[in-house]
């Protein structure tokens, strides 16, 4: 009902118009048997705070935004990879604001285009969000960060490369869950192990990779000449490493992909060259993403926990625009990582 207001709320309610604004904004320190009042009478009535008018009457824009890669996102959007993520980023920040009463906006940025920053400087003039949540490469990207700096606004960067000084993150140890993963396939016994690095605009890629190697030396496992190929994430990349792989005369028995495309392309690979996953070739892969369940064989893969960062994010900056200060200490947020034992990885043949 668009004749009801606020003021209607606070005479059914028996209270005052400030004392609804903070009920209405969720804002703590506001007694649980007031705001069951306050709630009681807004339903009754059919009130509902229009976001304009929220914004108007305070400092807050009451949005949320959620910097994602265009090109990740657009290019990679039929093999459901960026589907899959842009998902999961999307679940874990949304209940964190609807719980809260904001609104999240995911907006794709071109971070390799030649205006990029005009681009991001009007996204933040026309949105004026209370703070914005980075994903991978724009918790990195330089340009970003200093826009935003030079904004005053509030970040959290889910997944950054880098840690020092470039403001609050919230992350996964992708070095220690590769490490853990080849670990594993050699604990089956595997010792010629092949691994295909990620798009290597990301430092997840590099990350992983890092991990594969530390594993390998720490085992005292050789890494032959073409046993390392560079992917980009997509099932096409996966699928012709790994016959780069297969080629080799001594070919790996396990195959370590740093995601779950890639990794179901070498399932695939491994399936056109007449080969067993995984009596003749292990399959593992990096994600847990909705494919990794599904494929035949299910696939060994490590669950990265993207909707909780996105959660732990979003609460980070609803926080900050509620108490209108910056965290006292520097936020690194650390979150876990799950290995996942599934049907793609077996001992090595004979």
């Amino acid at each position: 009902m668009a004749s009801v207001t606020i003021y209607d709320v606070a005479a059914k309610a028996g209270v005052s118009i400030k004392t609804v604004s903070r009920v209405m904004n969720n804002e703590p320190n506001v007694r649980p048997a007031m705001r069951d009042r306050v709630l009681a009478a807004a339903g009754a009535l059919g009130y509902s705070p229009n976001l304009s008018a929220r914004s108007l009457a305070g400092s807050r824009s009451f949005v949320i935004a959620v910097f994602v890669d265009a090109a990740l996102t657009i290019d990679h959007w039929r093999s459901e990879r960026g589907a899959d993520y842009l998902s999961r980023i999307q679940l874990g920040a949304t209940l964190q604001c609807r719980e809260a009463g904001y609104h999240l906006l995911v907006e794709l940025i071109d971070h390799e285009g030649p205006r990029v920053r005009q681009e991001v400087a009007a996204l933040l003039a026309a949105l004026k969000p209370d703070g914005v949540i980075l994903t991978p490469p724009s918790s990195d990207n330089a340009v970003v960060l200093e826009l935003l700096d030079k904004a005053g606004t509030p970040y959290v960067r889910v997944g950054p490369e880098r840690a020092e000084g470039l403001g609050p993150r919230v992350h996964m140890d992708d070095v220690a869950a590769a490490r853990e993963m080849t670990e594993h396939l050699a604990k089956l016994g595997h010792r010629r192990i092949g691994f295909i690095v990620g798009e290597p605009r990301y430092g997840a890629s590099q990350a992983r990779r890092d991990g594969y190697l530390e594993a390998m030396t720490g085992l005292g496992l050789p890494v032959a000449d073409g046993w390392v190929r560079q992917g980009d994430f997509t099932f096409q990349s996966g699928l012709d490493q790994a016959k780069a792989l297969l080629a080799l005369p001594d070919r790996p028995t396990a195959i370590f992909a740093s995601n779950d495309d890639m990794a179901l392309g070498c399932m695939a690979a491994i399936a056109e060259a007449g080969l067993m996953t995984p009596g003749d070739v292990s399959v593992a892969g990096f994600d847990d993403s909705p494919s990794a369940r599904f494929s035949r064989p299910q696939l060994t893969t490590v669950r990265q926990p993207v909707a909780e960062m996105a959660s732990v994010a979003a609460k980070l900056l609803i926080g900050q625009a509620r108490s209108g200060a910056a965290a006292e200490r520097p936020v690194d947020e650390l979150l876990p990582f799950e290995l996942i034992h599934r049907a793609s990885t077996a001992p090595p043949p004979g």
